[in-house]
C-alpha cells in the first residue's frame, strides 16, 4: 500500500506529530512518501500543484493522506486518487480558514478529526472519524527528574512550569499564563520553544507541571506527551484536554482566570509526579502504534 502524505513545511520542517504518525504507519507495513508544501494561504498552497502532480507521477500512490484543510484542497485539486484529510484544529477554529476546510470535507473520500469538539463543529454525518494523533511512548517515557534537569542545565531546587507553546504565539494565550505564574513568585515559567523532540521528552521529566492556556486547540500533543511522562497538567477547557486528563489524579482543569489557574498550579506542584498518568494514557489507546492501526483501517475502508 503506497500512501502519499501531503502537508506543510512552512515552519522549516514537517510537524513532528505528522512524521511520527508516518513512522508508525511504516511499522504497520505502509509504504509512504511525503510532499511538503511551501507557501501560505490558499494561493500559496495552490502554487504547489505542479510539484504535487510530479510527485504523484513518480511515486504512484494509491491514496493521499493530507494533513490540514488547505493541504487537503491542494490534494483534491486532482480527482483520480482518493484523499483522506486530517483536521488538526486551526483549520476548524480559524474563521478565515474554516470555509476552505469545509469545502475540502465535501471533496475528500474521508475526513479525520482529532477532537470531538472539532468533529461536532464540522457537523459531518458521513465519511468521518475521530482519531487523535498518537504519541511515541518509547521516546516519551518517565525518567529521573534530577537526571533530566542536569541534562538540560536546570536548577535542581527550583520549581518549573512548562508553558505549552512559544510565548510569541498569540493563540496560545501566553499573557494569561504569565499573569498566573506571577502569582507564584517561587516558580519559573519556561516556554516550549527551540527544543528537539528528545529535549522535549527530557523537559517533561524535568519540570513540575505543564500549563496550557490556549484560546483554541485540537488535540494538543504536549498534553498527551506529559501524561506519558507522568508529568502533572493544568489546562483551561480547550480542545480535547478535558477528556484526556479528566480521570488522572494530579491533573486539573482551570477557568480562564489567573487566580484559578494559580490555585490549580499550586495543587499540581504538590503532586510532583503522577502515579498512573502513563498507565491511564496507555489505556486510552493513544500510543502511536494503536493510532496507526486506526488510520490504516480508514485507508482500507476508502480503498474498498
Amino acid at each position: 500500500m503506497k500512501i502519499l502524505i501531503v502537508c506543510s513545511r512552512n515552519s522549516g520542517q514537517i510537524a513532528p506529530f505528522i512524521l511520527e504518525q508516518g513512522e508508525a504507519l511504516k511499522r504497520a507495513g505502509v509504504e509512504l512518501d511525503y510532499y511538503a508544501i511551501e507557501g501560505k494561504g490558499f494561493w500559496g498552497y495552490l502554487k504547489n500543484r505542479k510539484g504535487l502532480m510530479a510527485k504523484i507521477k513518480s511515486f504512484q500512490p494509491i491514496l493521499i493522506h493530507a494533513h490540514y484543510g488547505l493541504s487537503g484542497l491542494l490534494a483534491n485539486s486532482q480527482r483520480r486518487i482518493p484523499v483522506v484529510t486530517t483536521y488538526h484544529g486551526s483549520d476548524i477554529n480559524n474563521a478565515k480558514i474554516y470555509p476552505f476546510s469545509r469545502l475540502n470535507m465535501m471533496l475528500s473520500a474521508h475526513n479525520i478529526f482529532v477532537s470531538e469538539k472539532n468533529k461536532l463543529k464540522a457537523g459531518l454525518q458521513f465519511n468521518q472519524s475521530l482519531i487523535p494523533c498518537g504519541i511515541d511512548t518509547e521516546l516519551f517515557t518517565p525518567a529521573d527528574k534530577q537526571h533530566a534537569r542536569n541534562a538540560l542545565g536546570l536548577d535542581a531546587d527550583k520549581q518549573y512550569i512548562l508553558f505549552a507553546g512559544a510565548f510569541n504565539i498569540t493563540v496560545k494565550n501566553p499573557d494569561l499564563a504569565k499573569a498566573a505564574a506571577a502569582l507564584l513568585p517561587t516558580v519559573e515559567l519556561i516556554e516550549l520553544s527551540g527544543y528537539s523532540r528528545e529535549q522535549v521528552a527530557l523537559l517533561l521529566n524535568a519540570v513540575d507541571v505543564v500549563l496550557m492556556t490556549s484560546f483554541t486547540e485540537g488535540s494538543p500533543q504536549i498534553i498527551k506527551e506529559a501524561l506519558a511522562c507522568n508529568c502533572p497538567v493544568v489546562s483551561v477547557p480547550v480542545g480535547d484536554v478535558q477528556e484526556v486528563i479528566v480521570k488522572v489524579p494530579g491533573c486539573f482543569i482551570a477557568a480562564y482566570s489567573e487566580n484559578d489557574i494559580a490555585e490549580k498550579l499550586q495543587k499540581a506542584l504538590l503532586v510532583n509526579k503522577l502515579h498512573d498518568g502513563r498507565e491511564r494514557f496507555l489505556e486510552s489507546g493513544l500510543d502511536s502504534n494503536s493510532v496507526a492501526r486506526k488510520v490504516l483501517d480508514v485507508y482500507k475502508k476508502v480503498l474498498r
